[in-house]
């Protein structure tokens, strides 16, 4: 007779378990744990198998490329690429971190944040583990409805004027009384 588990547990293809990952790398066993519900959530942005595609990531991507390419001409030069990377320095200023951000979460370059775009969904992405991040550092642990909660929240105290968008304006402000929305922008090994 075989061994089966009672437990309804779903493994997804490619899946390692946390303890053996931990002992081949530099991570603790929480930490894998840790990224592996990241990459859960990766993995179920666009084809939900357990899986990263190419797609996938491919749309965070262009967004980022379009970043780095400041003349559009759809190649990064080096001036623009050491540019862009400045934005990270220590040095950079808060001003160019928020602007920075912003061209990010601004995905059809209109100027706004928007809650009805039509890639939202990497936004929301995006604002969920900017979330995520800041209650690892302070060890909470939140169900996903409640995650989903705290971005609506996150979003509706950025949205100053109430209009479902949110402005280069009403940014800086929400940047301004929330530091921590910008401090993954700053690569630590640099200071």
């Amino acid at each position: 007779m075989g061994c089966f588990c009672s437990k309804n547990t779903r493994w997804t293809p490619g899946y390692e378990e946390p303890t053996v990952l931990a002992a081949e790398t530099p991570f603790t066993v929480s930490e894998v744990e840790a990224l592996h519900e990241l990459f859960k959530k990766l993995s179920s942005s666009i084809i939900d198998d357990g899986l990263i595609h190419k797609y996938s990531l491919y749309v965070l991507c262009v967004q980022i490329f379009d970043l780095f390419d400041v003349n559009s001409n759809g190649i990064i030069e080096f001036g623009e690429f050491v540019r862009s990377l400045g934005v990270f320095h220590p040095n950079a200023s808060v001003a160019d971190k928020t602007t920075f951000a912003f061209r990010l979460y601004d995905l059809k370059h209109t100027g706004f944040i928007e809650r009805d775009d039509a890639s939202i969904a990497n936004c929301i992405f995006l604002l969920k583990e900017m979330v995520l991040a800041l209650l690892h550092e302070s060890d909470l642990v939140l169900l996903d409805d409640d995650v989903e909660l705290i971005v609506d929240k996150t979003f509706n105290d950025g949205d100053a004027k109430g209009d479902g968008q949110i402005d280069q304006e009403e940014w800086k402000e929400f940047v301004s009384n929330n530091p921590s929305l910008i401090k993954n922008m700053t690569l630590p090994y640099l200071m």
